[in-house]
């Protein structure tokens, strides 16, 4: 069977090269080396930051595990995390749009640093104070660097379809390209030099450090809302306005939950779905794979995006059609093949299956975030562009937090039936959002925001 991981690897890998190598004029867009210039600082601090993130994901569990932790205990470390993204990282990366995106890059930094030391201590209470910065950090990762990009292109008067290049190429290299040199780096920290789990923590460090440099001295400052009004609960207010009197804005948010949420239990689902008989597979080398799938979508999108047709709502549609279908490949297997008996052994006929539809589920993921993001640039106010896509977050996060709660609870076949509906879900209301994508918006974010005060003012 391992010739069977080869030769996927092996075609996904041709498939990628072939899609970046035959793109024609047709599928680029002309820019300026100014931009050019721009759009490079900007790849080389996010691959720097996703490096940072990428390394520690393998072995947090493993490193849990390594210091005596159960299940239970490593299940609650998980949802501390979740749980502090969407409580005090809302908060934390809200802050953004009125003290600053460029300093919320550097908080981020600071706060993921800090998360890496803690994983030097064994003591529990350390460990959770390490998640919960990590929590904090992952908002500001998913809102602030966005933020800062979309205002600064946008600042220097640069044409908006050269985001999506930006884009793309941030989730082509970021999440495939770092993310399979991290795991690279990791296996060889860890397994080849023997230096102990804490190993690919301290190397997360060194990344962000030097991204936080380049912040520091190639980024200019960029806010949201200018006025000087800088209350935090003024902000929440008019970020709910937005979202609630702008169907778009709305969509987009439900839109992102329910994708992210599938895409994140799958996170925590792929692996006892591809070995439920504690089958031999090489987690690695899977992932690898995944990452490769996911590049392999990121250039897609990038062709995609470079054209006037499709657009971005109208691909959309067929992208979550076919991740639906794609999770549903468990259920159907379930009951078409046989299941194995056997415990351990190579991966089984039905694992194999699957991991043919987990890969086309990551291409989807692939086209998922480069086109998510041009839809964002295009539907959420400037304004409060950080605020809102942490208010995106929060049902994200409930809803992880549930699953870990229940992981144990309930049938694989069932998890990933819920995850399918949802993706079905986000394939309909995708439908709507391009019916209405052209329509105009009723109230811009600063005649929304002056009604909301004059109804109801605030006195805090």
């Amino acid at each position: 069977m391992e010739v069977f991981y080869y030769m996927v690897f092996g075609i996904l890998g041709v498939v990628v090269a072939a899609t970046e190598l035959s793109k024609s004029n047709k599928d680029r867009i002309n820019t300026s080396s100014t931009f050019n210039s721009f759009k490079n600082n900007y790849l080389f601090v996010y691959s720097l930051m996703m490096a940072g993130d990428w390394l520690q994901g393998p072995y947090v569990y493993y490193l849990y595990s390594t210091y005596g932790y159960g299940k239970g205990d490593i299940g609650q470390l998980f949802i501390a995390g979740f749980g502090s993204s969407m409580l005090f990282g809302t908060i934390v990366g809200s802050l953004a749009d009125k003290q600053g995106r460029k300093r919320a890059c550097v908080t981020y930094c600071i706060t993921y640093i800090l998360s890496c030391i803690t994983k030097h201590s064994p003591q529990y209470k350390v460990l959770m104070l390490g998640r919960i910065l990590g929590g904090i950090a992952t908002s500001l990762l998913f809102s602030a660097f966005e933020s800062w990009l979309v205002a600064e292109h946008n600042k220097r008067g640069f044409e908006q379809q050269w985001l999506s290049i930006t884009f793309s190429k941030a989730i082509f290299l970021g999440n495939g390209v770092v993310a399979i040199l991290a795991g690279l780096l990791g296996n060889t920290l860890v397994d080849a030099l023997a230096l102990g789990p804490v190993a690919p923590f301290d190397a997360a460090s060194c990344f962000l450090t030097i991204g936080m440099f380049v912040i520091l001295f190639s980024w200019t400052e960029n806010y949201g809302d200018p006025s000087e009004n800088k209350d935090l609960l003024t902000q929440f207010r008019g970020a709910a306005v937005a979202i609630a009197s702008d169907e778009k804005i709305a969509l987009l948010g439900a839109i992102q939950s329910l994708f992210e949420g599938s895409m994140y239990t799958f996170v925590f689902l792929w692996t006892p779905a591809l070995s439920p008989n504690d089958e031999d597979i090489p987690h690695g080398f899977i992932f690898a794979t995944f990452m490769l799938s996911s590049m392999f979508g990121s250039s897609l999108a990038s062709r995609l995006m470079a054209r006037q047709a499709p657009r971005v709502e109208s691909y959309m549609q067929i992208v979550f059609a076919i991740s639906a279908a794609s999770l549903l490949l468990p259920i159907v297997t379930s009951f078409l093949v046989a299941p194995s008996k056997e415990k351990g052994g190579s991966i089984s006929f039905a694992g194999c299956i699957q991991l043919l539809g987990f890969c086309a589920f990551e291409a989807c993921v692939g086209l998922f975030w480069p086109s998510i993001m041009k839809m964002r640039s295009q539907y959420i106010p400037e304004e409060a562009r950080s605020t809102i896509m942490n208010f995106f977050r929060i049902p994200l996060n409930i809803f992880v937090c549930i699953v870990l709660y229940n992981v144990d609870a309930f049938p694989m076949t069932v998890m990933f039936g819920m995850c399918s509906i949802f993706l079905f879900v986000a394939c309909f209301l995708q439908r709507r959002l391009m019916a209405i994508a052209d329509k105009p918006k009723t109230e811009d974010w600063v005649a929304m925001k002056e009604r909301d005060s004059e109804a109801e003012p605030l006195n805090i």
